[in-house]
């Protein structure tokens, strides 16, 4: 009898160690996450992260950080909205361990980078399709052309009323909401938009790094129009109304289904994390960005962004490993 209890006791401790062994073991599968990772990022972690830069991509890196701060109570994940330049600026000074972007790190930024010292690794995370939007009342726009849209926010532009930009609309003096020059968004839209000529800087336009600010901003005036991240907009939809954009193949309106396919052209982007490679060597860090890349296709759904495909979050944890 003896014996037969001995036994049943070392039977239950090899098993309690397999478990322990297996929740140590990179699940590292793509956008769904599976119950060892959960596991194994809950052990006894803590300390503080920064997480700095887009306003775009802040909603994804908040709803990780909340989500893992359930399992990890004694870790404090503290995400900021200085805008995805504001955010390298940090990084690269070694003052945040996260930089969210809406946009690829630029050459001078890279450089600075390593001038201080700081490695890092870039992580796709989502789609987004930069949204533009009008005022719910506006009955006049059914659609924009990029051709429109260049003509409305270069800094070449004249144009005063949307009398200027098509023929039968109001002479209405145009106000403009944009996101200010530390912003990704204000970059990309810069990019594929004003072929990089640059925005309007005049009394029509206003600027803000914070998207809410702009949402506001174009909800209470009329004639007004403003771009951001398709989830702020889905987000305001009760007040705000999106406009379709004709990029050379139709007017496209911007959904979940037209971001993901890239037929919401050229407005459809990729979204960011760059990891300091040094603050990797934190387990919380690294505990961290792992089970945020390995759940953030199932979150990004719910906060209004398109989810890349599995195998794709896939190669993004191997990357955490390398």
């Amino acid at each position: 009898m003896l014996f037969m209890v001995m036994t049943l006791v070392f039977v239950a401790a090899c098993g309690n160690g397999e478990k322990n062994t297996a929740n140590d073991k990179n699940s590292g599968a793509g956008g769904n996450v599976s119950s060892g990772t959960n596991e194994e990022v809950a052990a006894n972690l803590s300390g503080e992260i920064k997480v700095d830069g887009s306003s775009t991509v802040f909603p994804l890196t908040e709803a990780a950080a909340e989500e893992f701060g359930k399992e990890n109570k004694d870790v404090r994940v503290s995400v900021g909205t200085s805008g995805t330049g504001g955010g390298f600026k940090q990084f690269c000074a070694g003052e945040i361990a996260i930089s969210n972007a809406s946009r690829h790190i630029k050459d001078e930024e890279a450089a600075k980078c390593k001038e201080a010292g700081i490695e890092f690794t870039e992580l796709s995370v989502a789609y987004d399709g930069l949204s533009i939007v009008i005022h719910k009342d506006n009955d006049f726009i059914d659609h924009l052309t990029v051709e429109e849209l260049n003509k409305i926010f270069s800094s070449e532009s004249t144009a005063k009323t949307w009398a200027d930009i098509r023929a039968g609309w109001p002479a209405e003096e145009i106000k403009m909401f944009s996101p200010g020059a530390d912003s990704g968004t204000y970059d990309y839209f810069n990019e594929a938009i004003l072929d990089k000529k640059g925005i309007r800087n005049d009394s029509a336009i206003s600027f803000s790094e914070d998207d809410n600010t702009l949402v506001q901003g174009v909800a209470g005036n009329k004639f007004g129009i403003g771009y951001f991240g398709f989830a702020y907009y889905e987000e305001n939809a009760d007040k705000l109304k999106v406009v379709p954009v004709d990029g050379g193949s139709g007017a496209i309106e911007p959904t979940l289904d037209s971001i993901k396919d890239g037929s919401y052209a050229p407005l459809s982007r990729p979204l960011f994390i760059y990891v300091s490679k040094k603050e990797l060597d934190r387990a919380e860090v690294k505990g961290f960005v792992k089970y945020y890349i390995e759940n953030i296709g199932d979150m990004a759904k719910e906060v209004g962004y398109v989810p890349m495909p599995d195998e794709k979050y896939t190669e993004e944890a191997a990357k955490i490993e390398a």
